[in-house]
């Protein structure tokens, strides 16, 4: 998914002057984890400022669900009730660690609620940076792959399904690789999840809801998601959805194949889904109209996808850990969005609460003061979903023969893919503003408020895909002369060099996308993908004002009244 949100904003990249010299594939930290210290020695906190344990601010999650009959509710609950399986999941996925056991060994409260966050003793908008006791380094691969495996091995091995999106790479008592699939290795938690979700669509109404429910409980235990994603595409009027089932690969740092578990529980916002309907229409106009060579857009965006809003009501897993998504753009099956397109959902409610505890402090403390005026919700949400959107424009498959854009950039193509669609993105914004389709602000509110959306995602850190994305934008955006920076420290865009910029960037990336270049994006996130001495001057700036990196949820039944 494109979270691709991320986006989940799900909205970062940028990439940076192209250097002629290609480096070779970065080494991977191969070795493995260390044990942790005896359960009664405690985990204790280490090479961390106390300050760090306040980066997030609690939102309560809820909506009006007065519109809801018996039975939806009572679905609602059988939905949280799955998610909360796939939240167990993604800790033996990401750590391995029984969660249960390694937060009852942390003592400080607030150390403890800080590793609950971030699913581990890694600090996810830190470059998962270890902040406990008795751990090391975290492994690119997570809990996919053995923990003393390196990128040559897998590569060089005959493994079954060595770059399935559903298996896990385990070695035998003999040393060698061998695949075991989601439905195996998980089979007991994935029976009890397939059965709530079948229990739910009893409960629906919609029998296009009931069917993509009972698809998608086939699927956790048959191991074959396809047919529950041409079942959700086709699933467009119900006032409750769920977002569940391994889906993003973000936490394969190692080579970017394998997807972790992680779970939306949703409810429409009907009347701004309607105001949304509408843009989808423009997918292959605004595809014959991308700034590159007409090899790298030859694909034709699926015509049935659609945008719609949502309260988002439970997050669980992948979805869950660190910085929160609040935009989706699914399936990421590449056959599937060809074909049919792809949903976008607005998770209208976590996009508001990020606008206003945290972009509008931003903006207070980095942008000047005649252009604080252009920082607007209207804004932030089109900049995020056109983001979503953005995700179906371009190019799928590569154009030299290496496969699809995913497989050929392996761990980079998340970053890559994410750039992409926030600078295509603001392309949209710009086209259909022109065109009259667009009628809420002027092209000022969309570009300064993409601005300091920037600063707002890149302190989500090296460790994530949207924050490497934002990384590069910002340098690349800096030697295009798209900003510039008074006496006091404070940003002005300069509309011009900001468009400019914009068609230049997405011309780069559109192009490494179809080359399939490994190389290429390799050497760009190795020199650009940093944070400078600068811009890190910036984001202390920020943190010394204490406004938060991100949101962390009070959610649930309880919460609801369910």
């Amino acid at each position: 998914m494109m979270k691709r949100a991320i986006l989940s904003t799900a909205v970062m990249l940028a990439c940076g002057v192209m250097l002629s010299a290609c480096s070779e594939p970065q080494q991977t930290n191969s070795e493995p984890q260390a044990q942790p210290h005896k359960a009664s020695e405690g985990y204790q906190l280490q090479d961390l400022s106390p300050e760090r344990l306040d980066i997030y601010t609690q939102v309560t999650l809820s909506s009006d669900l007065s519109h809801l009959n018996d039975n939806q509710k009572k679905m609602l609950g059988l939905l949280i009730d799955a998610s909360k399986i796939m939240d167990d999941l993604f800790w033996k996925q990401s750590f391995g660690m029984n969660k249960t056991e390694f937060l009852a060994n942390i003592q400080d409260p607030k150390v403890r609620q800080f590793a609950d966050i971030n699913y581990g003793p890694w600090d996810r908008l830190n470059g998962d940076k270890v902040f406990l006791s008795g751990f090391t380094t975290k492994a690119p691969g997570a809990e996919f792959y053995p923990g003393d495996i390196s990128k040559a091995e897998l590569n060089q091995a005959d493994v079954k399904d060595k770059a399935g999106l559903y298996s896990l790479i385990k070695r035998d008592a003999q040393g060698q690789l061998y695949s075991v699939p989601y439905s195996e290795a998980y089979q007991t938690e994935l029976t009890t999840a397939a059965q709530l979700l079948r229990d739910a669509s009893k409960l629906a109404v919609d029998k296009q809801f009931s069917k993509y429910l009972n698809l998608r409980a086939d699927a956790l235990v048959n191991n074959s998601y396809q047919a529950s994603d041409f079942a959700w595409m086709d699933m467009k009027n119900n006032p409750i959805d769920v977002v569940i089932g391994p889906i993003e690969t973000y936490e394969d740092q190692l080579f970017g194949y394998r997807t972790a578990f992680e779970s939306y529980v949703l409810v429409k916002d009907m009347a701004w889904s309607e105001r949304l309907a509408k843009f989808a229409a423009f997918l292959p106009e605004l595809q014959q109209g991308l700034p590159v060579d007409a090899k790298y857009k030859q694909e034709v965006p699926g015509s049935d996808a659609d945008l719609n809003a949502y309260d988002v009501i439970y997050y669980a897993g992948h979805s869950n850990a660190g910085s929160k998504t609040i935009a989706i753009n699914l399936p990421n099956d590449e056959a599937v969005q060809l074909q049919k397109g792809t949903r976008r959902l607005q998770l209208k409610n976590a996009m508001q609460a990020k606008f206003d505890k945290i972009l509008v402090p931003i903006a207070e403390q980095l942008i000047v003061p005649e252009q604080r005026k252009h920082i607007t919700f209207d804004a932030f949400f089109a900049n995020t979903m056109f983001h979503e959107v953005a995700h179906g424009l371009g190019i799928k498959n590569t154009i030299t023969g290496k496969g699809t854009v995913r497989q050929s950039l392996q761990e980079h193509a998340s970053a890559l893919e994410e750039g992409k669609a926030d600078i295509l993105g603001l392309y949209m914004v710009e086209q259909l503003l022109n065109k009259g389709e667009i009628t809420e602000g002027t092209l000022e509110d969309y570009y300064v408020t993409f601005m300091a959306g920037i600063f707002r995602s890149v302190r989500f850190g090296a460790s994530s895909a949207h924050g490497k994305a934002n990384m590069i934008r910002f340098n690349f955006f800096k030697q295009e002369g798209a900003f510039s920076k008074n006496a006091d420290g404070l940003y002005a865009v300069d509309m011009a060099k900001m468009g400019a910029a914009m068609e230049k960037l997405s011309n780069l990336i559109l192009t490494l996308q179809g080359d399939g270049d490994y190389q290429k994006v390799d050497q760009l996130l190795a020199t650009h993908g940093d944070i400078k001495a600068e811009l890190q001057a910036d984001l202390d700036k920020l943190a010394a004002a204490n406004i938060p990196v991100d949101v962390t949820f009070k959610q649930g039944k309880a919460v609801l009244g369910l």
